[in-house]
């Protein structure tokens, strides 16, 4: 860590992502003198290679703007690299390394022979027209096409990548390429490739985690109310399995501020999530203008604010922060389980698992998204699309999967489970054994 903080002394989501997992499996490395000798460790946690680009494209008033695109690619050690692009305003290096390193443990999980990749822009959708993203769009994949291909590296969507996006780059690609392969991106349209409930697989595979968890626990979510963050596609498909579990989902946030319902979001709701979503206008106090019976919105707070049993963070990283941690304990939470990437502070997580507060990291919650886009690759390369019930099947197996990899290696003596550092040692122990049996390249 000391040398990496020398050599990335401004990355702090990257360093942070790479102490947690470090701290995670300092025991079991130091257990296998086998990976000390081949610097298993020091391989790891540099990407592979990461591409930067600029991207240039016209404005609906006909003026030209530039970008920055990157992909970083991380690890390749147990498949093609995997993983989503980002738009959004503050994307860095440093976050989307910190995206590609847990990604690579994350695809570890699933089961599936997934490497660990990230990749994005500072371009910001919000205020975009439809024209201007398509343009955006295809000026970033004339840089990205020669870097990605169906068994080299394939992308999917993330914050600020929907279906609408992932169909511009993908048209593309194609135009560029000049072969229809629909396993190079995945979260495409249902008519071209893509798979059913792939949109819904973060959220729905995010509940099937915390139900196993809850379970485990003793617990049921029956009854259970709910606080998500966001309104985006996964706080979107966390809220339908939710609601469909017996759950009561009475808070999701956005960055002006949070919308209370007290009698739990309806149906109508969650599909008027996806409107907020398509506005581009980032404001979750739509829902209470649209819903003004059913939704309260109060300005500048967050979800974490509002009475819940169960807090899912669906929206950034590091979004709930220690402050957030002792004011959801203090209104009865007693379980979080982070659905986006690295969505906890470090000092919220440590004040969680010494608290009595069931915990479980997003690499282990929210792979379930990454896990129905390797089911696309598979369709696509069977060129066959499977039916909905068969695709919920396999996510449910892998779920599964994953809790079970978490509690193995992460029970501890007194019988309690540190999901965290399972979910680490689990993710390690596969990568760092390809890269010791594949040589030292």
């Amino acid at each position: 860590m000391a040398r990496l903080q020398a050599k990335y002394p401004g990355e702090k989501e990257y360093l942070q992502a790479v102490q947690e997992v470090l701290e995670s499996v300092e025991d079991v490395y130091n257990q296998h003198p086998e990976f000390e000798q081949a610097k298993i460790v020091e391989r790891m946690v540099e990407p592979d290679r990461i591409f930067t680009f600029r991207v240039t494209w016209v404005d609906d008033n006909g003026e030209v703007q530039t970008n920055t695109g990157y992909r970083v690619q991380f690890n390749s050690a147990i498949g093609p690299y995997k993983g989503g692009l980002r738009f959004h305003r503050a994307v860095t290096p440093s976050m989307l390394k910190f995206l590609g390193f847990e990604q690579t443990f994350k695809n570890a999980l699933t089961t599936l022979p997934m490497g660990g990749a990230k990749g994005g822009s500072d371009f910001d959708p919000k205020g975009k027209s439809n024209e201007e993203i398509m343009r955006f769009c295809q000026a970033f994949m004339m840089e990205l096409w020669q870097c990605i291909g169906p068994d080299q590296d394939i992308p999917a969507g993330d914050v600020g990548v929907g279906g609408r996006e992932i169909g511009y780059l993908y048209g593309m690609y194609k135009k560029l390429a000049r072969q229809y392969n629909t396993g190079v991106l995945t979260g495409k349209g249902g008519t071209w490739g893509g798979s059913i409930l792939r949109p819904e697989a973060t959220g729905f595979g995010a509940l099937y985690f915390t139900q196993n968890l809850l379970h485990k626990a003793g617990k049921d979510i029956k009854g259970m109310k709910v606080a998500v963050s966001g309104f985006g596609n996964v706080a979107w498909g966390a809220c339908i399995k939710a609601s469909e579990l017996g759950a009561k989902v009475v808070a999701i946030s956005g960055p002006d501020g949070v919308c209370e319902i007290p009698d739990g979001i309806t149906r109508e709701m969650i599909d008027y999530m996806l409107v907020m979503r398509a506005s581009n206008r980032d404001r979750v106090e739509d829902m209470a203008t649209k819903f003004p019976q059913k939704a309260r919105f109060i300005a500048g707070k967050k979800s974490w604010s509002i009475p819940v049993d169960i807090a899912l963070p669906c929206a950034f990283q590091n979004e709930l922060s220690e402050d957030d941690a002792k004011e959801l304990k203090a209104n009865g939470c007693f379980c979080c389980c982070e659905v986006s990437n690295m969505g906890c502070q470090p000092g919220a997580i440590h004040f969680f698992q010494h608290n009595g507060i069931l915990f479980a990291p997003g690499k282990a919650v929210n792979a379930g998204g990454v896990a129905t886009s390797g089911l696309e690759m598979t369709q696509n390369a069977e060129h066959i699309s499977w039916s909905g019930a068969e695709v919920d099947e396999k996510l449910h197996f892998i779920m599964d999967s994953i809790h079970e990899q978490c509690v193995k290696y992460g029970t501890q003596p007194d019988g309690s489970i540190d999901y965290v550092k399972g979910a680490n040692i689990a993710g390690f122990m596969k990568v760092a054994t390809a890269m010791l049996e594949q040589g030292t390249i």
